[in-house]
């Protein structure tokens, strides 16, 4: 028969008990239940997390098999929050979960409020400006991760330099659903930009193919051992945030290569400086 205690058991050792009865109190709103934001959603739920508030707009489709934890055969056709939100009911039947559709951005202030952190799932640029900026406002740190082909991590609290600032989007002062799609391929450049300078993503990636998804002409590669480690650094952070323990994480973040055994960490300013107009030539030549 289930119980919280049985389900938990073996996290003590890792947490205290008193930790545990933290992460079963508290409330964490991921936007985007798919690839990352379904990853860390399965380890929320396996740790014992007592709610969740959850949203997406869309359904499973065959594609996202190849990487989606929550998306199988059966669940493909069905909207991707719901079907995610049946599936941690099964692994814990205690947990509380809201589910929102594509409302949730009607709900998104009282969503960043009652969240001890946000976890930005989405791979859409609008959307993860509304969350970053009703973030700031209300005070949350977001955890997020940058569309890379190594795993990654960085967290952005209310305090710091802002997310487009930081990445340097061409979308500031631009409302969150009036972007052109010019500055949604620049926007997503310059995350690409930043990617190439701060770490060795480019040996571990067939480039002609990324300079096709950063001119907008494909759909960006995801690979199941890289969402699933990038979703597993996201949820430590969470988890570090509702125990209020302090982690090396920040707002620049940094890559984890399997293929080499070793942590990147974003290169001295000074460093970047000097790179960022050969990465951009590099860039160009990859678009043509």
């Amino acid at each position: 028969m289930f119980t919280y205690e049985a389900l938990t058991t073996r996290n003590i050792g890792f947490v205290t008990e008193e930790e545990q009865a933290k992460l079963r109190d508290a409330t964490v709103f991921v936007c985007g239940t798919g690839g990352m934001g379904g990853a860390v959603i399965m380890a929320l739920a396996r740790a014992g997390l007592g709610r969740l508030l959850i949203a997406d707009i869309d359904e499973f489709e065959v594609s996202n098999l190849n990487r989606q934890v929550f998306c199988t055969i059966e669940t493909v056709g069905r909207h991707k929050a719901e079907a995610t939100r049946d599936a941690c009911l099964k692994i814990n039947p205690e947990m509380q979960i809201e589910v929102y559709h594509g409302d949730w951005a009607d709900h998104v202030t009282e969503l960043v409020a009652q969240s001890v952190i946000v976890v930005n799932g989405t791979d859409d640029l609008g959307a993860s400006l509304l969350l970053y900026r009703t973030a700031r406002a209300g005070g949350k740190a977001v955890v997020d991760a940058y569309a890379s082909p190594l795993p990654s991590v960085y967290v952005t609290p209310p305090d710091g330099t802002d997310h487009e600032t930081r990445l340097g989007y061409p979308t500031i002062g631009t409302d969150w659903d009036k972007l052109t799609g010019l500055q949604r391929q620049a926007a997503f450049q310059r995350e690409a930009e930043y990617v190439l300078i701060h770490s060795s993503s480019r040996h571990h990636i067939d480039l002609d193919m990324a300079g096709q998804v950063a001119a907008g002409r494909r759909s960006r590669m995801s690979f199941a051992p890289m969402v699933l480690s990038t979703g597993m650094l996201m949820a430590y952070e969470v988890i570090a945030a509702i125990l209020d323990k302090q982690t090396a994480t920040d707002a620049r973040g940094w890559f984890f290569n399997p293929h080499r055994a070793r942590v990147e960490h974003p290169r001295p300013a000074w460093l970047a400086a000097l790179l960022r107009p050969v990465i951009r030539r590099v860039l160009a030549r990859m678009m043509a």
